[in-house]
């Protein structure tokens, strides 16, 4: 028996590859398929199933490409309808895996299609379950995303069923396998593990500890932020199909000369650039969008840019086609091509450039004092701003700069000083609001990490929210 699970930070998703005598399965897999295709070849193993545990939210599946790859049947739970072939498992259903079988198990509640499998082990023992978004490390799935008519009250009312009925009865020794680990949005707080034990689950999830159904609702529905803007654009692609990577690729990565790209910028493409963040601060095409593939890239990336509008890149030499396919994975298929040559070729042609000016936390502490007109913008969320952020400070979550309404409570006479946790998120802020047309504005470095411990800050908590 050989099980790995493929996990992708950026995403905190995790699919899995299951094997035994040549026969291999995989489970939520990304849009991205080489990874279960080399392992197969590793293997020597023949894919014969591809199953999906619900229609994911977060990301895009590789269901189609690996099914034309590998002429698998898609597998999915009941209640689902798509638009291309898929096989419907029915509850209880089994699937030969070698010396192995795998156990449809219909959990509805994150979403009315959501199934598990269960994995029996040469002695047709319970070995462990791939649990999708029903349980995860910690935590369960969130009520409240793909759900058509029915209420985050109605879905949590299924998902105490699933859960009590047929989760909890599994025997505690089983490894559970859930399809997202810690920073997903897809829970309220998943715990810091990949993976966990049924037993260890039952113990210690506050959802599982939940006296009866109406205590799971009301924990289960209780303090949700608002999901991500690209959540059901995913959902809807993956329930309705997309082009292949290769077409896809085969579009996007086309090398733009600087005239060229002027041209897009004209026709109102959105500039991305992915460097890293403190690259890009020291110099970058004017009105370009920093999401750096160093950190949650394609969270972000989702999260902020809009999908129907056409795209055009700024990368580092030979990050083209990364870039291009962790956008891919969150559903976005308009790109029209990278700058030949990235930021150097713009800056050899002489065309204009911007930067962000970026200070430190001792900087700021100085001027505070001395500047009538300084207000702090604090770009994390509210629990992280909650916990402790500079007196005085402005909330402004990044999420929200999307929306230029938002920004309305800057004035032109104010001198921004914009900091996140680490430095990441505050240079994609910096970077929208210079698009926006704000330009007094600084980065500050090290974000919040370093001016917690900066003499000369005030630093406060807001206990009403933390409590």
């Amino acid at each position: 028996m050989f099980i790995k699970q493929l996990y992708t930070g950026c995403l905190s998703e995790a699919a899995y590859f299951i094997e035994s005598e040549g026969v291999a399965a995989v489970i939520d897999p990304l849009r991205d398929i080489e990874p279960y295709l080399e392992l197969a070849r590793e293997r020597n193993a023949t894919i014969k199933y591809i199953f999906e545990t619900h229609f994911h939210a977060d990301f895009v599946s590789g269901h189609l490409d690996l099914a034309a790859a590998t002429k698998a049947p898609i597998v999915y739970g009941p209640n689902t309808t798509t638009n291309f072939p898929v096989h419907i498992a029915a509850d209880g259903e089994d699937f030969p895996i070698g010396k192995l079988k795998v156990r449809a198990l219909h959990t509805p509640g994150h979403t009315m299609e959501s199934t598990c499998y269960l994995l029996f082990d040469e002695k047709n023992e319970p070995h462990a379950i791939f649990t999708g978004d029903t349980l995860f490390v910690g935590d369960v799935g969130r009520p409240d995303l793909f759900s058509g008519s029915l209420s985050k009250e109605e879905l949590a009312g299924h998902l105490y069923e699933s859960l009590n009925n047929k989760i909890k009865p599994i025997p505690d020794n089983v490894i559970v396998y859930p399809a997202h680990g810690p920073g997903s949005s897809c829970g309220k707080n998943l715990g810091p593990n990949t993976y966990s034990t049924i037993g260890e689950e039952k113990s210690s999830n506050y959802a599982l500890l939940a006296t009866d159904k109406d205590d799971f609702i009301a924990q289960v529905t209780e303090g949700l932020s608002t999901p991500p803007q690209y959540f059901p654009i995913n959902a809807k692609i993956n329930k309705e199909g997309y082009d292949a990577m290769q077409v896809l690729m085969e579009r996007s990565l086309k090398p733009l000369s600087v005239a060229a790209f002027k041209e897009k910028i004209q026709a109102d493409a959105v500039i991305l650039d992915t460097r890293h963040a403190n690259v890009f601060t020291e110099g970058f095409v004017p009105g370009s969008i920093s999401i750096g593939l160093e950190g949650r890239f394609a969270e972000w990336a989702g999260s902020l840019l809009p999908f129907r509008q056409s795209m055009i890149l700024v990368t580092e030499p030979g990050q083209e086609e990364e870039t291009i396919v962790r956008l891919a994975r969150v559903g976005f298929d308009k790109v029209e091509g990278y700058l030949e040559g990235g930021y150097e070729a713009w800056k050899a042609a002489g065309e204009p450039f911007d930067l962000i000016i970026s200070v430190d936390a001792d900087e700021l502490a100085m001027d505070m004092p001395h500047d009538p007109n300084l207000l702090v913008v604090d770009v994390r969320k509210p629990t992280e701003y909650a916990d402790g952020h500079v007196q005085g400070a402005l909330n402004m979550t990044l999420s929200e700069l999307t929306d230029p309404g938002n920004l309305a409570d800057i004035e032109d006479n104010h001198n921004l000083y914009v900091h996140c946790a680490g430095g990441y998120r505050s240079v994609i802020a910096c970077s929208i609001m210079k698009r926006e047309g704000i330009h007094n504005l600084r980065n500050v470095n090290g974000g919040f990490a370093k001016l917690k411990d900066q003499e000369g800050i005030e630093i406060v908590q807001e206990k009403n929210v933390l409590n």
